[in-house]
């Protein structure tokens, strides 16, 4: 898939609005009850990066990033504001942050994971696109150093450890991650005079599968 390894500048994204969506398809019976099924196993999160302008250099830069992206055909990172680290909001980021895999004593590759939970119900969302830099790994509680004991590939979100990790040991993680996403149109229409008076442009934003 064409990707740009290149993040939607930060500032403008900041105060979009946008998060998850889910697809349910639900049949109501003739008996009134309901079947409700999902062709879909992951989350998808859609934004809106219009919302975030707020003068007409940004429009400038919002329409130099969506020239060089050429539309919806190169995707590129997203900065998720509510939702854009390991840790809870008002927590740095730490080693013992998330349960990512259980070692096997064999495999040296992992995924990041950051998983939701409410009540006995949980989601684990696979992390591609962690930033450079704020990855964390820990095994068996103790913290390990990038570069000695691990390499992170940020454009997939592998973690490759220099030796596997034992049999059954917790293997956690701590990190900040972008979202990989495309614009949701091959138009950006604006107005000076428009956007002068308060308004701003619709600038769809949809997350791919990788």
């Amino acid at each position: 898939m064409a990707f740009h390894e290149v993040r939607f500048p930060a500032n403008l994204s900041f105060g979009s609005v946008g998060g998850p969506e889910r697809r349910t398809d639900i049949v109501t019976l003739a008996n009134g009850f309901e079947e409700r099924n999902t062709p879909w196993a992951q989350s998808r999160r859609r934004y809106d990066a219009g919302v975030g302008l707020r003068s007409l250099d940004d429009i400038e830069r919002l329409i130099g990033f969506f020239e060089a992206r050429q539309g919806q055909m190169y995707g590129f990172r997203w900065k998720d504001w509510s939702d854009y680290k390991s840790a809870p909001p008002s927590k740095e980021v730490a080693y013992r942050d998330q349960v990512i895999a259980l070692g096997d004593g064999a495999s040296v590759t992992y995924p990041l994971f950051k998983t939701y939970r409410s009540g006995a119900a949980a989601y684990a969302r696979r992390i591609t696109k962690p930033v450079q830099g704020t990855v964390r790994m820990g095994v068996q509680g103790d913290e390990l150093q990038e570069g000695v004991h691990y390499e992170v590939d940020v454009s997939s979100g592998l973690v490759t450890f220099a030796t596997p990790p034992l049999q059954d040991v917790e293997i956690t993680a701590g990190f900040e991650f972008d979202v990989p996403v495309r614009f949701d149109t091959d138009r950006i229409a604006t107005s000076v005079a428009s956007f002068q008076a308060g308004e701003v442009p619709s600038v769809p934003v949809v997350e791919v599968r990788l």
